[in-house]
């Protein structure tokens, strides 16, 4: 296996003076290529800024987050959209589809973006049948359930063959049964494609076995679901 991730050092400073808070706090640690990892907190432990910098959503005041063995605090502004775009796939709490284009027109979005046309739509509707949509492609994304919108979700993060999927309560906002769906839907498709998931959840009793969890106390990572009774990640 071969490291696709890797965090060295980074600390997430917010704020002046009297006002800084350390949102995260020298996380060091890295994720091999096809692992399904759970980042695990409770809120306001840090976990949302650790997908942000893992998303490269924002910058580490210090440290440095290795993607696929590049160095992406070097990148410059003009750089990282692109290099996002490329390496990194997303899947919100809400599904975020743009309710104007179908469900076929969303999953292509991302592909387009990136100016990569080759297979393209051949990829899009072979992803569609992995996720069990492929009966709903040409409807408007509004005129599908919840479900069915996190289904195209996982598609379109998917469609640009990204080094990392990273989740964002990916099942926040379903019921109970349909994030069971969800859940599996991920976990197969984490199998089947060797592809890595960074899944950062509240719902944890839900995803029963996975390769890692990560948990986040403090602005520190450890490794497993007891911080307290576990070393911090170096």
């Amino acid at each position: 296996m071969s490291k696709v991730l890797e965090l060295r050092s980074v600390t997430k400073i917010y704020g002046e003076k009297e006002n800084r808070v350390k949102a995260l706090d020298d996380v060091t640690f890295s994720i091999e290529k096809g692992e399904f990892v759970l980042i695990v907190g409770s809120s306001g432990s840090g976990k949302s800024t650790l997908l942000n910098m893992i998303g490269l959503l924002d910058r580490p005041t210090n440290g440095t987050i290795y993607i696929d063995g590049i160095d992406t605090t070097n990148l410059s502004d003009n750089n990282i959209s692109s290099f996002r775009n490329n390496k990194l796939g997303f899947i919100f709490q809400f599904s975020n589809l743009l309710t104007d284009l179908t469900v076929f027109e969303n999953v292509l979005l991302p592909r387009q973006i990136a100016g990569s046309k080759d297979s393209a739509e051949k990829d899009a509707l072979e992803l569609l049948k992995a996720v069990g949509i492929e009966d709903q492609i040409n409807k408007r994304a509004n005129k599908i359930s919840g479900g069915q919108a996190q289904r195209v979700a996982i598609a379109r993060g998917l469609v640009n063959k990204p080094s990392i999927v990273l989740a964002d309560e990916p099942t926040g906002n379903l019921d109970s049964v349909t994030s069971e769906k969800i859940i599996q839907l991920m976990k197969s498709m984490a199998k089947n494609l060797n592809q890595t998931f960074i899944v950062v959840t509240h719902d944890r009793e839900h995803f029963g076995n996975v390769d890692r969890i990560i948990t986040i106390k403090d602005g520190r990572a450890f490794e497993g679901e007891q911080p307290s009774k576990l070393e911090v990640l170096v």
